[in-house]
């Protein structure tokens, strides 16, 4: 699963972390990517991160790419089973927001996982840098399943994330995620490989009242690597 909640901010202008929570919950992931996680402001003596590893999962992997005073934000990796070989990367471009990608090893029953996880930015140009490094971690990796999931804020036509990934990631699941109330942008996504192993996916319309943004939920078939 991935989504980006917003900072738990509704379309109601309502901070509420247990709509976001419940939501996720409702699908029972194996592993799941948030994006602006934020507990600057919103939450006073709440570190939501905390929450969100409790109630998800006790394997987590963090990126926070703003810290402050009042609280951090970034995005998160929680996941059922083990996390290894974690590895944080700046992918940030001068002069934009800082970003990174969370790289790591996820131990299933049915064998490896690899797993990066993202929040792009809102420039095409720094998309295409990012999406340049991306592809060169995908390249190192030898596991059997290999997938890329986040917001790539890929929107504008060619899409040069997609165009840059295809050759790594021969499948991707993708759907109409953002603005969350009439969704028109297809800015989540995850990307696999191999092809085979993603089954079926689809964006959670019952839960756009906790976000600007949908959730997307993919079932993938970790053996078919």
């Amino acid at each position: 699963m991935s989504w980006n909640i917003h900072g738990a901010v509704g379309l109601d202008g309502r901070y509420d972390l247990d709509r976001v929570l419940e939501a996720v919950r409702r699908h029972d992931p194996d592993i799941v990517s948030l994006q602006e996680v934020d507990s600057r402001g919103e939450a006073p003596g709440e570190r939501p991160l905390d929450r969100l590893a409790g109630a998800l999962g006790g394997n987590v992997a963090e990126a926070c790419t703003v810290r402050s005073p009042d609280g951090d934000y970034g995005h998160v990796l929680i996941s059922r089973w083990p996390i290894e070989g974690c590895r944080l990367h700046d992918i940030s471009v001068r002069r934009r927001e800082p970003r990174a990608a969370i790289e790591a090893t996820i131990r299933s029953p049915s064998g490896d996982i690899h797993v990066i996880s993202v929040h792009f930015g809102l420039d095409i140009w720094e998309r295409r840098r990012q999406a340049l490094r991306l592809k060169a971690l995908a390249q190192a990796s030898r596991a059997p399943l290999r997938i890329a999931l986040g917001d790539f804020n890929d929107w504008i036509w060619p899409e040069p994330v997609a165009t840059t990934l295809r050759s790594v990631y021969p499948a991707v699941a993708i759907h109409r995620s953002f603005p969350a109330r009439l969704p028109v942008f297809r800015l989540d996504r995850l990307y696999c490989a191999p092809a085979a192993a993603l089954r079926a996916s689809f964006v959670d319309r019952s839960a756009g009242i906790a976000s600007d943004h949908l959730p997307l939920v993919v079932d993938l078939d970790p053996a078919a690597g």
